[in-house]
């Protein structure tokens, strides 16, 4: 009896790098597309829901260069939410495993889009994942991370969503002759699926309030040591203050917990 390839999905974000700025892959969407890729006859499609825009492409072409030769855009207007669309996309498509990066690194980045992807679709979702161990009889092996380096096998049933740990292996290096001739095919919002049914778009209404600002980083003040010998200066170095220590608060009202809490705010200057 012939088993069927495991059809795998991979949903991708965009990101801007650190040192230039320049538009890049998300790393943990990187290391999804890398255990996608690792599973032997697997048949996968990536897919991103965003603004299709230059910059998004150019962080796309970043995947194109691991080797997956198309990409499919679910190109969506600004402020609008994208997952009633993958939800849509998903249903059509039907895959029997959906893999997720744990956390975007742009935008909202609150972690929450693969939990409310399987709330939509109704399917189980599994974080922390490391790896895949194997497929067999409609149910997918998986290996979850745990606190320590400890790991811990999984039997799912499929369908279900994915989240994938840092600790999963390394995604590969893009290659730019790869990435220039991968084909990043755009969907409009008004593509017709199969059976006639278009993305109906929602409006993110929580994001339209926002105000965004540049992150600016708060300057800490150096602690001067005017100790003299090398066993002095050590300990000056490696002495915790009470400040630093904290303050452990057992069988207090909730009036007293929010005093102190404030009180410790005001002192790191959080509050004024």
């Amino acid at each position: 009896m012939l088993c069927e390839p495991l059809q795998v999905m991979v949903l991708v974000s965009t990101s801007m790098h650190s040192l230039t700025g320049r538009p890049c892959r998300a790393s943990l969407d990187a290391q999804a597309i890398e255990l996608a890729l690792q599973q032997s006859g697997a048949v996968i499609e990536v897919v991103h829901a965003g603004n299709a825009g230059d910059s998004e492409q150019s962080a796309l072409r970043d995947y194109l260069g691991m080797g997956i030769g198309q990409i499919t855009v679910l190109k969506l207007p600004e402020l609008s939410d994208p997952v009633s669309a993958l939800a849509q996309y998903v249903n059509e498509a039907e895959p029997d495993l959906v893999l997720c990066g744990e956390q975007a690194e742009w935008g909202e980045a609150s972690g929450l889009l693969p939990y409310l992807l399987a709330d939509q679709l109704g399917w189980a979702i599994v974080p922390h994942i490391a790896g895949l161990a194997g497929v067999a009889d409609r149910h997918i092996e998986l290996l979850q991370a745990l606190p320590r380096g400890h790991r811990r096998k999984l039997l799912v049933k499929q369908p279900v969503v994915v989240t994938i740990n840092s600790a999963a292996p390394q995604a590969r290096q893009s290659a730019f002759l790869k990435a220039r001739d991968g084909i990043i095919n755009v969907l409009e919002s008004e593509y017709d699926f199969e059976h006639g049914a278009g993305l109906e778009l929602a409006a993110d209404s929580e994001q339209s309030q926002w105000q965004l600002q540049p992150a600016r980083q708060r300057p800490k003040r150096l602690k001067i040591i005017t100790a003299k010998t090398a066993a002095e200066r050590m300990k000056a170095a490696t002495m915790v203050t009470p400040s630093q220590a904290g303050k452990v608060l057992q069988d207090t009202s909730p009036q007293q917990a929010a005093e102190a809490i404030l009180a410790l705010l005001r002192e790191e200057g959080v509050l004024k």
